[in-house]
């Protein structure tokens, strides 16, 4: 007879004891089922969750579960809501093993006539819960998978033209939220590779792969943001400067790169220009800041514009984040003075 398990929960965030569930019921049945809640304790959306758990685990069958009973409770008549819930949404499905860590444990796998499966229950394995995580996810960083980390993390990146302040902002920012930062690796690349200041038209490829890549690796070790100092879509910006055209891999990138970052900055012309060697002048400062926001207004991407001294300037960053909420819509209260 087919062995057939369930677990549910909020994963709000996914963990290593959830992981400790599954893997557990893996081993120990032909097909595991995984019921995923709603929930009203975390602004992280439920298909967000659910997808962590498909792209760890592509052999479980995810239950998203929109409108399910909220919260826990050992009132029978909630039991009964929840039980006649859980039957409705596996269609059919019988369950032959239930998977929990939890006191509902009895009740749920009895409703299915299954057997009562407790992992971990007094959490001595895997000595996590999301409550610890949602309080500091940094401090118990070991216990997330990657997947759910990067997406805990806020995204913040920097654009604008040459000369207007963006790698010195990120660093100072970085050092003030004691967390990682990605510089502008175009930069360094030209540094290396330029030929009478200029590169190849396949370089600004490699730019943009390898500054994604970067900042994918300093995002598992950073600490609720991430600030980050350029992106594909101003390499793609300079790739037009330089040859006129795009090639398609970095026309691509640029069109997904939006959606990479939570918050877009604009650093403004207003400060002195740095007149050193790998840079054009003022005057294409000047122009290219002008193209930068028409870009940015093109792809409708809403930005803060950012001016003034580098105190003003973390100032204006530092009330964003202090209102800024990942997974809600924040720019009506975010920009108020």
């Amino acid at each position: 007879m087919k062995k057939i398990g369930l677990t549910l929960g909020k994963y709000a965030p996914l963990h290593a004891g959830h992981v400790h569930v599954f893997e557990t019921a893996l081993q120990e049945v032909d097909e595991l089922y995984v019921l995923i809640y709603q929930s009203s304790i975390t602004s992280i959306p439920l298909n967000i969750r659910a997808q962590w758990i498909r792209d760890l685990f592509p052999q479980i069958h995810v239950i998203e579960a929109w409108d399910g009973p909220e919260g826990y409770s050992n009132d029978r008549a909630f039991e009964i809501e929840q039980e006649n819930y859980i039957i409705q949404k596996l269609n059919g499905v019988k369950i032959s093993h239930f998977y929990s860590s939890e006191f509902y444990g009895e009740h749920v796998s009895t409703a299915l006539n299954a057997i009562d499966r407790r992992v971990d229950e007094s959490r001595l394995q895997v000595p996590i819960s999301a409550t610890m995580i949602r309080a500091n996810a940094f401090q118990n960083r070991k216990f997330i998978p990657n997947c759910v980390y990067a997406d805990l993390i806020s995204k913040v990146v920097f654009v604008g033209a040459m000369s207007t302040g963006k790698s010195t902002l990120v660093e100072a920012l970085a050092k003030k939220y004691a967390t990682t930062f990605a510089p502008e690796y175009g930069r360094e690349y030209w540094e290396t590779h330029q030929v009478d200041r200029r590169i190849g038209f396949e370089d600004f490829n490699i730019i943009a792969d390898r500054h994604i890549a970067y900042e994918d690796q300093v995002t598992l070790d950073a600490n609720r943001y991430l600030f980050v100092d350029t992106n594909a879509i101003t390499t793609a910006m300079f790739c037009m400067d330089y040859h006129g055209r795009l090639p398609e891999h970095l026309k691509q990138l640029a069109l997904e790169n939006a959606q990479r970052y939570d918050l877009f900055f604009l650093c403004e012309d207003d400060i002195a220009y740095d007149d050193t060697w790998d840079r054009s002048g003022p005057q294409k400062r000047a122009i290219f800041h002008q193209q930068i926001i028409a870009d940015l207004k093109q792809r409708r991407i809403p930005y803060i514009a950012l001016t003034g001294s580098l105190e003003q300037r973390i100032a204006k960053v530092e009330q964003v984040l202090n209102q800024f909420d990942k997974f809600n819509n924040f720019f009506g209260s975010a920009l108020k003075p």
